[in-house]
């Protein structure tokens, strides 16, 4: 009686691969296109290995907010989770996200791929840590892949003009007490 009655799932092992063979060797009639299949898979992932991506990752902080850039080679894209760094919201501060291009020159972001993913905190400190992930990014990349010289000269501009481009800003908002308003400030108080 030969074995026909075997289903194989997306991930099914090597295990149930041999299942599906008759005592003959022959493959089960269900089965031949799951066969396939798998071996189409396997050899997916044989090639996805072979050529590994150059790529860096980093992320800026402010507060609250947290920005994880991943840089690769590319052709010069910035997205912002998802959207172009020109659609960054508020308008008022999109010249801020972008500061290290316009310090930097596109030139140098022309060959590399950046895309951020931001949470947490409120508008401002997004943008601070977007700002800073990029810039962290695209050194580390510079470092890695490029040249030490260029990546000097990139550190240099961006610390000459802002340490906070590539510097986590350590300040934190100092917690209330009792006996008074705030953090520091306290009720008035009368001696008669």
């Amino acid at each position: 009686k030969p074995l026909l009655s075997w289903r194989i799932s997306r991930w099914a092992g090597a295990g149930d691969l041999k299942r599906m063979h008759g005592p003959g060797g022959e493959v089960a009639a269900g089965c031949a296109g799951a066969h396939a299949g798998w071996e189409q898979l396997v050899s997916c992932t044989i090639m996805a290995t072979a050529a590994p991506v150059e790529s860096v990752q980093c992320f800026g902080r402010k507060k609250n907010a947290v920005a994880v850039a991943y840089c690769k080679r590319g052709r010069g894209l910035i997205k912002i989770n998802g959207c172009p760094i020109e659609l960054v919201k508020p308008e008022i501060l999109r010249h801020k996200a972008c500061e290290p291009v316009l310090l930097l020159g596109l030139h140098r972001f022309a060959g590399v791929d950046i895309r951020v993913r931001v949470k947490g905190g409120g508008h401002v400190s997004r943008i601070y840590a977007i700002r800073q992930s990029i810039a962290k990014a695209l050194v580390a990349f510079y470092q890695k892949y490029v040249d030490e010289q260029a990546k000097k000269e990139i550190k240099d501009i961006l610390i000459r003009y802002d340490r906070t481009l590539l510097v986590a800003d350590p300040r934190r908002c100092e917690p209330k007490k009792f006996g008074g308003r705030g953090a520091r400030a306290r009720f008035q108080k009368s001696y008669r």
